[in-house]
């Protein structure tokens, strides 16, 4: 491989006229694709195989018309002090906003308080459902925007208004968040190169990747029912590996130009070396991100597959794109050691130079193995003790920021009426089957009313057909918490025993048994989401590393760093820790989908900088150098790049923790902390201990495997000279 990849980098490099080009032509072609094709909505919403969804399914069969899945409001009015709704004023003006949000297009009903009896006991508060055709991703501006006029109209008259429901459900815009992320890496980078140009290069191939990527995600978006969120994931990941393989590339060029090479045969090489082990982190990534389709959720297999695909850009724009804009940069790209006039004389150091802080560090780890080695795991295990206590759920209108008129609606609703008023459940009977379908009707709102937990049981509301009916269960605690849970499971528990004596099927959905059910689907599919992933990257790191407890240290490693994020994660969203330093407002379940997001981004990430440093490594040992000074010589050549894509991924993750979202905050949160547990603790310190003890132990591979095993050559070893041979040996003679 490391020969192949060598041809297309120096033929990059010479024909950069005609690469730059072709890059160049598809980003023109792919946005204007984006540009022409059709606005997409967002992408709908299902879970296959969950109670909830195969309830939804059910009621469109059965309640033709009703859009069971559609977006919902609430608009909660609250009498002024001293005051109650029941006063012909206060009522003249519910009646009047009523009246105003039933005629929106996307309306299907709206229900008068005072008709459904949505008044609390003491009369202060009272409020209006409205239900709409289209989910809350896919409603129209303008119909959000008649709900927001309306109520500011009760405001007006002298009442305190609020909305929640998820039809103000909109994409948390990530915009700010992305330029911080981009300033930062852009000063990491100079820093690391000392020069505006080669600091240049890894930011312009990065933008054109996630351009390509981004563009054509949009162009197929409406055929492919690709919503925003897809878009926003791969713009994320992209960027994020776009800058680090291109750092690693011309990382290798500089140093490649120190050992005074020509800029072509530089070029050549450092595509040859760093870009095979750019292929093969690249690799890392796209497994886990199409190993997401593990989960059976169509959205997240989507949001998968596309970042997957922004990745494999990244990966040509690396292997190509960098040596041609190499070849445009020419000597403005100075080699390692020296420094631009940004940062610096433009000519080397006479006098010898210090060992670098990489070196320093290696050679302390590689004294003292034993001790660097408890301390990381240790600290890491301490990290990941709370992980222990470790609760799953999604947001719901309750975790949102006091700020927000969501939250507020809420706690007036739990005011008037209760927490379990704001996530009621909807319990769907199907007797089509049945002899005596409303005795079955009845015996199911009986035997839920004897239930734990539960306020407040409707009378069954029979379709047309008289064959299926909807019951509306109001639990006595909040959505989100563990008691409702057990509520819907119980729930369901009678429904067994009621089909064995009505042949009556008994379904719970409803947005609150949506969640819970996502929620346990995300934690069932942890597991086999792990062995495979895990699983197929160990195989493939054996093939790069030609080693059996090299990919086993990588592995166990990542396990180690994502229960230390998972840990940090809980304590601070679900216990408090640090709460208000991170801003967050109200504590609560861990989002369900985290664990398998966090497995599925940092794993990827994490394999890339395993990739990067150990390779380096490799090629030292391969090239004759002993076990211990090996490590020392990947440190001393990747550290640097290492911790410099490191600090620009935390820097972009670490920007999402300002959002006001609590979903997007987590995420920011828990991936930045991921990659600093990795790539400083895990990366750095225990896996050179981890090297050190092992010796020469570590590189090896039993001969028949070794024979089965096809050679890449990502250490380059193809690419030696007879003179870099020559070199090789004195150097070791000298040694």
């Amino acid at each position: 491989m490391a020969t192949f990849l060598y041809k297309i980098g120096r033929m990059s490099f010479r024909r950069r006229h005609f690469v730059a080009l072709l890059w160049v032509a598809l980003l023109t072609l792919a946005g204007v694709g984006a540009a022409s094709a059709p606005a997409a909505g967002n992408s709908s919403f299902s879970i296959p195989g969950t109670e909830a969804q195969k309830a939804f399914d059910l009621l469109e069969q059965r309640f033709p018309g009703t859009s069971a899945d559609g977006a919902t409001a609430r608009v909660v009015f609250k009498a002024p002090s001293g005051e109650k709704m029941t006063d012909p004023g206060n009522k003249a003006t519910v009646q009047e906003t009523v009246k105003e949000l039933s005629d929106g297009s996307e309306v299907v009903r709206v229900t008068d308080p005072y008709q459904a009896k949505a008044v609390s006991k003491d009369g202060t508060v009272a409020y209006a459902q409205v239900s709409y055709k289209v989910s809350g991703m896919e409603l129209e501006d303008s119909s959000r925007d008649a709900l927001e006029d309306s109520a500011q109209d009760a405001r007006k008259a002298g009442l305190t208004v609020e909305i929640g429901g998820d039809a103000l459900q909109t994409v948390p815009h990530t915009g700010t968040t992305e330029i911080i992320g981009i300033a930062v890496a852009a000063v990491v980078l100079v820093l690391t190169f000392g020069s505006l140009v080669a600091a240049g290069l890894p930011l312009l191939t990065a933008l054109v990747g996630v351009g390509i990527g981004v563009s054509t995600i949009t162009a197929l978006a409406s055929a492919l029912d690709l919503g925003s969120t897809t878009t926003t994931l791969a713009m994320m990941i992209g960027l994020a590996v776009g800058i680090d393989y291109a750092l690693f590339i011309v990382s290798r060029y500089r140093a490649e130009l120190a050992e005074g090479r020509e800029r072509e045969e530089a070029a050549g090489r450092a595509v040859g070396t760093a870009g095979s082990a750019v292929v093969f982190a690249g690799l890392t990534v796209v497994i886990a991100l199409v190993g997401l389709s593990v989960v059976n959720i169509p959205m997240l297999t989507k949001m998968g597959v596309a970042a997957a695909g922004t990745v494999a850009i990244a990966v040509l724009i690396a292997l190509t794109m960098i040596p041609a804009l190499l070849g445009y940069a020419g000597r403005r790209v100075k080699p390692a050691g020296e420094k631009g006039k940004l940062l610096g004389r433009s000519k080397k150091q006479e006098r010898p130079a210090k060992p670098n802080l990489g070196t320093r560090w290696a050679s302390f780890v590689v004294r003292r193995p034993v001790a660097v080695l408890l301390f990381g795991v240790i600290g890491l295990g301490a990290a990941a003790v709370p992980a222990a206590s470790l609760e799953l759920g999604l947001p719901d209108d309750g975790s949102q920021p006091t700020s927000t008129t969501q939250r507020r609606a809420y706690d007036l609703l739990s005011e008037g009426f209760g927490p379990g008023f704001n996530g009621p459940l909807m319990v769907v009977v199907d007797a089509q089957h049945s002899d005596d379908p409303k005795a079955a009707f009845t015996q199911v709102g009986d035997e839920i009313k004897g239930l734990k937990d539960v306020v407040t049981v409707t009378p069954p509301a029979p379709n047309k057909a008289g064959d299926t009916a909807t019951i509306t269960v109001i639990p006595d605690s909040k959505p989100s918490s563990v008691a409702t849970e057990d509520l819907v499971h119980s729930i369901r528990d009678k429904g067994a025993g009621i089909k064995a004596d009505s042949d009556a099927n008994v379904l719970v959905t409803g947005q609150t048994a949506m969640n819970i059910d996502v929620s346990e689907k995300l934690n069932d599919a942890l597991i086999p989401y792990l062995v495979l992933v895990v699983g197929l990257a160990f195989l493939l790191l054996i093939v790069v590393f030609r080693s059996i407890l090299v990919p086993l240290k990588a592995a166990l490693g990542f396990l180690l760093s994502v229960m230390a994020a998972l840990g940090a994660v809980v304590a601070v969203f679900q216990w408090g820790w640090l709460a208000n330093l991170m801003g967050v407002e109200q504590t609560g379940p861990v989002m369900s989908m985290m664990p398998i997001f966090m497995v599925g981004v940092v794993f990827g990430l994490a394999m890339d900088y395993e990739v990067f440093l150990v390779t380096r490594m490799r090629e030292a040992y391969v090239h004759g150098e002993k076990a211990g000074q090996a490590v020392v010589t990947g440190f001393r050549h990747g550290a640097r790049v290492v911790t410099a894509a490191a600090v620009i991924m935390m820097a972009v993750f670490a920007g999402f923790i300002g959002s006001s979202e609590s979903m997007v905050k987590m995420i920011g949160f828990g991936l930045a902390i991921a990659v600093f547990f990795d790539a400083f603790i895990v990366r750095m310190a225990i896996v050179p201990a981890v090297l050190a003890l092992l010796g020469r132990k570590a590189w090896w591979l039993p001969k028949w495997l070794d024979r089965a095993l096809p050679n890449v050559d990502v250490e380059g070893e193809g690419l030696r000279t007879d003179a870099d041979r020559g070199d090789q040996d004195r150097e070791l003679v000298s040694a």
